[in-house]
Formats: C-alpha cells, sequence, structure tokens
C-alpha cells in the first residue's frame, strides 16, 4: 500500500449506465455528477464518448462544470476512440482518459482474434497516444483474474513503460473468489516492479456475478491497491459492480481493521442513492446493505428492545451517519410491547398499563392476520383501547361553502376546555383546506399535513364515512381519527383529534 488513502473512482454514469433499464440522459447525468462529487468521490468515469452523440456531450458537460473530481472518459484500444474521449474531457479541471484491451486467452481469441503478442503492441501504442493527449491515463487489461499472470505481468509493465499512470484490475465477469484476487494484486506489485518505482496506483474493477465483488474489492485493498471502481446501488452489467456505500462503510465501520480512510462525505451517501433511483426508476431491494429499506429496520422483539435500550446491540453503523433520518422498528408479530409502546408514544398516544396490555392484545392478534401493519393500524388499535387523550378542544359548529363558483370557505366555532368559545373563518383550496385553515387560525399550530385517507365504514347513501390525517409537529407524528355521516364534518374531526393529541402531550 503507497499510503493509508482509498481512491473512489466512480463509474456508475458509465458502467452503471450499461445496467438494463438505468439509462440517463444528459441533465440526468449531469445532476448525478454534481451529486458525486458533492458525495466526495475522487474520480467520475463521466461516460464512453465514442458510444453515441449523446454521451459524447454529457462527457464534455459534466467535463466543463465539475470543479473537484477528476473526470475520466472511457477509450477502447483504438486511436478513435482515445481522440474522441478526448475531445469530450479536455475542458476538465482535471481530465483522465481511461483505456482498456482483454488480456485472458479466451477474449483475444474469441473476441479480438489477436496473439498475446498483437494485444501487447496495440495497448503500449494506444497508451503512448493517450499520453500524448492527457497527463493521466488509466490502463485496464479485460479479463484480468482469468488471464495468464506472466502475460498479464508483461502488459503491465510495458503500459506503465508507455505512460500509464493507474492499471486497473478488472474481474470483469465476477469469477474470482476474495482470496485469488487479493493473491491477484499482491502478485501483481511484487511482479511488476515498475508500480512502487513509479508510484503507480492500482485499481480494482469487479463484477458482482457471484455475489463477490465488494469483496473482491476489499480483498484487493488489504493487498495493496490503493483504488477501488464501484457504483451507487451497485449497479452494472449483468448483476452489477462493487458498491461504492458497501466497501466505504466497511472501510469506515472497520477502522481497525482495515487502517484505511476514503474522502467520501457519508453523509451524502443515501441521498446520492436516492438521486439515482430517481432518475432511473430502478429501485434498491429491501435488503440491499446500507441503503436499503431495512437496513436499518428492525422488526424482532428481542432486536427491538436491544435497540431501544442501547443502539450497538444491533446496529454497527449510525443511520444518520449515511444521511438516513433514523433507526426503524417496524412492528409485526415478532414484535414485543417495549417497541409497541415506543411507536405509541411516537404517535401521540399515552397509555395507562391496563390500555397498553389491551392496544398489544389487539396488535398481536392483527399482526397475525396481515402481512404489514401500519402506523394507521396502530392508531385505531389505540384509540379503541380506551380514552386516550382530553381534549382541549371540541367542534361546536361548523358551515362550509364550496361549489362550481365563489371561493370555498369555512366558518367554524370551537370550545376550549375552559368552556370558552373560538370562532374563525377561511378562505381555502377546497373545503378541507378552508376548514383546516381556520382551525389552525385558532390553535396556532405549525404542522404539516402527512396524510388523509378516507374510508366508508357501511354501505349505502347514508354510510358512515371514517377519516384518518397524519400530522407532523416538531419532528414528531401525530394521526387524528374522525367519524361521521358527513365526510367534510368527519375531516374536521380528524384533524382535531390529531391537535388534541400533540397538546394533551405538549402543554
Amino acid at each position: 500500500m503507497l499510503n493509508d488513502y482509498v481512491k473512489i473512482f466512480d463509474t456508475t454514469l458509465r458502467d452503471g449506465e450499461q445496467s438494463p433499464g438505468c439509462s440517463m440522459n444528459i441533465e440526468e447525468k449531469v445532476r448525478l455528477a454534481k451529486q458525486l462529487e458533492k458525495l466526495g468521490v475522487d474520480t467520475i468515469e463521466a461516460g464512453f464518448p465514442i458510444a453515441s452523440p449523446d454521451d459524447f456531450s454529457a462527457v464534455s458537460e459534466i467535463s466543463a462544470i465539475l470543479k473537484n473530481a477528476e473526470v475520466c472518459g472511457l477509450a477502447r484500444a483504438l486511436e478513435k476512440d482515445i481522440k474522441k474521449a478526448w475531445d469530450a474531457i479536455k475542458k476538465a479541471k482535471k481530465p483522465r482518459i481511461h483505456t482498456f484491451l482483454a488480456t485472458s486467452d479466451i477474449h483475444l481469441k474469441y473476441k479480438l482474434k489477436m496473439t498475446r503478442k498483437e494485444a501487447l503492441k496495440q495497448a503500449v501504442l494506444m497508451v503512448k497516444y493517450a499520453k500524448s493527449l492527457c497527463d493521466r491515463v488509466d490502463f485496464s487489461p479485460e479479463d484480468a483474474a482469468r488471464s495468464d499472470k506472466l502475460y498479464l505481468y508483461e502488459v503491465l509493465s510495458a503500459v506503465i513503460e508507455a505512460g500509464a499512470d493507474t492499471i486497473n484490475i478488472p474481474d470483469t465477469v465476477g469469477y474470482a473468489m476474495p482470496e485469488e484476487f487479493g493473491e491477484l494484486i499482491a502478485d501483481i506489485i511484487k511482479n511488476v516492479p515498475l508500480i512502487k518505482k513509479k508510484n503507480i496506483i492500482v485499481s480494482t474493477h469487479c463484477h458482482n456475478d457471484l455475489g463477490l465483488a465488494v469483496a473482491n474489492s476489499l480483498a484487493g485493498v488489504i493487498n495493496g491497491a490503493s483504488q477501488i471502481e464501484c457504483t451507487i446501488n451497485g449497479i452494472g452489467e449483468r448483476a452489477g459492480n462493487a458498491s461504492l456505500e458497501e466497501v466505504v462503510m466497511a472501510i469506515s465501520t472497520r477502522k481497525g481493521f482495515f487502517n484505511l480512510k476514503t474522502g467520501i462525505i457519508t453523509k451524502e451517501i443515501y441521498p446520492t442513492s436516492k438521486l439515482l433511483t430517481q432518475i432511473t426508476g430502478v429501485k434498491v431491494q429491501p435488503n440491499k446493505a446500507i441503503v436499503g429499506a431495512n437496513a436499518f429496520a428492525h422488526e424482532a422483539g428481542i432486536h427491538q428492545d436491544g435497540i431501544l435500550k442501547q443502539r450497538e446491540t444491533y446496529e454497527i453503523m449510525k443511520p444518520e451517519d449515511l444521511g438516513i433520518n433514523k433507526t426503524k422498528l417496524i412492528l409485526g408479530k415478532h414484535s414485543g410491547s417495549h417497541a409497541f409502546n415506543d411507536r405509541l408514544n411516537e404517535l401521540g398516544f399515552n397509555l395507562n398499563k391496563e390500555e397498553l396490555e389491551d392496544a398489544f392484545i389487539k396488535f398481536k392478534v392483527l399482526a397475525d392476520k396481515k402481512k404489514n401493519v401500519y402506523d394507521e393500524d396502530i392508531a385505531l388499535i389505540a384509540s379503541e383501547s380506551g380514552k386516550v387523550i382530553k381534549e382541549t378542544y371540541i367542534l361546536k359548529t361548523l358551515n362550509v361553502v364550496c361549489g362550481t363558483h365563489g371561493l370555498p370557505t369555512a366558518s367554524i366555532i370551537l370550545i376550549d376546555k375552559d368552556g370558552k368559545e373560538h370562532a374563525e373563518a377561511k378562505i381555502g383550496d377546497g373545503p378541507v383546506d378552508a376548514i383546516y385553515q381556520a382551525v389552525n387560525s385558532i390553535l396556532g399550530i405549525k404542522n404539516k399535513l402527512l396524510e388523509f385517507l378516507i374510508k366508508e365504514v357501511t354501505e349505502g347513501i347514508d354510510a358512515q364515512a371514517v377519516v384518518t390525517v397524519k400530522l407532523e409537529i416538531e419532528d414528531k407524528v401525530y394521526f387524528g381519527r374522525g367519524s361521521s355521516t358527513d365526510i367534510v364534518v368527519a375531516s374536521a374531526h380528524a384533524y382535531l383529534n390529531a391537535l388534541n393529541k400533540y397538546l394533551a402531550l405538549n402543554v
């Protein structure tokens, strides 16, 4: 290892985009590139300029706007590719050309139809040409993990002599085991003396066909590699590439093991992951490490109890360090009373011992019947388990005017706990909005309406309607529930119910 710093080379915009369904237009690539720079990656492989006019334009535009990260363009070991790559990146503050040529016998014979001698000559010529255009040149011996080692050493020595500053070792088809790949990196450093003599960066580029891309990348840095090529969410050809968030957090979480560091700002990891999913529409699997929906979610009662007592019992990372709001305790049939009561408190309920026992029994019965128990279910259970709160305000009268002409208007009278009446009238976007504005004017509680749900509980024209609202007040969530044969009246009761819960617990 040359030092304790591992460079992060992000290829989401190039190799990652080759993942089916992950194509991005120029505007989307630029947005993601800006976020990758904010994340703190050392190098952004912005694309494959000769692949299409749009790819060329995207690489060129990214090159012109980024201030800190190196911008790299990929090119086959062909003069036309390298020239195109240079034309795309030459405006960058830190331009970099990455050229590649396969070295495994299977690729040479069937894909390139070249001899080893011909491939060696071509690699050297093209690295020299790239170096004549750009100060920074990377060379990748494609399918290195399946290449003959002696031939690989020969090629790498020759391209370094020709001017390559970085040699990137790909496990192109995800074939290697971690022990094998680590040994390959160590053997390359040992048998190519120019690496140490010229302070050459050795990089890894691992694919995930056998689910080992991250493990192989980490094995590479343990054995002397000082750069990892990776992608956000691990997207890429076939089963994907090494996941940036996983390699970075492994190095960060196990500092004592690796004794290494990266320049990644970890609080930008989750926002970057979310931006990529928004752009591509490709969701992350729930159990994906680091950024999956379940990565910081706990359902088992034993785990939930441990987390509530001491986070480190079941979490080795803080979700806040990744830009994730907080740990989620998922309530289901495996959950215990400790987590159930904690969620009730978050939702604004404060049950006594008897009410809590009754509610927990009802919760367990429901959890056995349905796959997901939502906050709305829990709120309904709590509401049915005795008098939960004392109402600070009750609705005395409500009148609403709305229709195809004129502005929706609501006038209300609320009675407080001391019997004093409070009247207000407001105009809104609709009848419910007008009601809620009038209530807000009287109570003066700043809140954000997160959800508004209507459900009929009986059939027919006189059906009883149940309205559930979800409010965010001072970073806490409060549920309200109201019922009436009039949906507008039910909406008013639900809103007041949620606000009364806040008042009961905070005033």
